[in-house]
């Protein structure tokens, strides 16, 4: 098993920034580069949506329309951590931010449907005021 452990969250005011971390670890957890990593977000009401991913080793990154040129995905993985920074928020960016794991064969691909990761955080809330 391998246990996804977001951030805390927050909340901010419209324009400011925010960098959420999700670090990896358990009993059977293999490397840490042997897993692509998205990010995933949930507002009240809505489904689950995508918000970035990015490959084993950070070749591929791609982005939800919603949020490119504001978010950053990266990751580090010495310290098993991938990162979201988030610029520039919005009032509809409020939502519940999930970090998600799939050890994937690939070096190059990032993937933005929830179907392929096996692993899932517990969320973190971001929350952004007008």
């Amino acid at each position: 098993q391998v246990q996804l452990v977001e951030s805390a969250g927050g909340l901010v005011q419209a324009g400011d920034s925010l960098r959420l971390s999700c670090a990896a670890s358990g009993r059977t957890f293999s490397s840490f580069s042997s897993y692509a990593m998205g990010w995933f977000r949930q507002a009240p009401g809505k489904e689950r949506e995508f918000v970035a991913a990015i490959s084993r080793r950070g070749y591929t990154t791609t982005y939800a329309d919603s949020v490119r040129g504001r978010f950053t995905i990266s990751r580090d993985n010495a310290k098993n951590t991938v990162y979201l920074q988030m610029n520039s928020l919005k009032p509809e960016d409020t939502a519940a931010y999930f970090c998600a794991a799939n050890q994937a064969s690939s070096l190059y691909s990032a993937y933005s449907t929830q179907d392929p990761y096996e692993y899932w955080g517990q969320g973190t809330q971001v929350t952004v005021s007008s």
